[in-house]
């Protein structure tokens, strides 16, 4: 078994596909339109066969008040792996991110969480060696 496909709930799926690609470099896996909403997902450019992100329309009716209760306790509703977590900072940070947690290192990982303008919080995490 393994992970094909996860999603996060977004406030506005055309917004969140520019942040998703223009902002954190993720590229257009499907865009299948459905009434009013779209088959939306992203995925990394390293990896275009991996595991789909998708931008999920958040209509429901639990998904708001669930959405803003993690982002008023400073909960992340996912997290992206990268490499280097400052470097990272700094690149999405002279895009105009902006971020809820500087990056902070908790011993075997360093973390920084960022504000995906449509609703969420995203954690970056970088695996450290001990």
């Amino acid at each position: 078994m393994r992970i094909h496909l996860t999603s996060v709930l977004v406030d506005d799926q055309e917004k969140a596909l520019r942040f998703y690609t223009d902002m954190l470099g993720f590229v257009t896996k499907h865009d299948v339109p459905l009434g009013t909403d779209r088959w939306l997902t992203v995925v990394s450019p390293e990896d275009p066969d991996g595991t789909e992100l998708l931008l999920e329309p958040s209509g429901h009716p639990a998904a708001k008040p669930f959405k803003d209760a993690l982002v008023a306790d400073g909960i992340p509703f996912t997290s992206f792996a990268v490499d280097d977590v400052k470097a990272e900072y700094e690149r999405l940070s002279g895009l105009g991110v902006r971020f809820t947690q500087e990056p902070v290192d908790m011993g075997q990982v360093a973390t920084a969480v960022f504000d995906d303008t449509c609703g969420n919080l995203i954690q970056i995490a970088q695996q450290l060696t001990p």
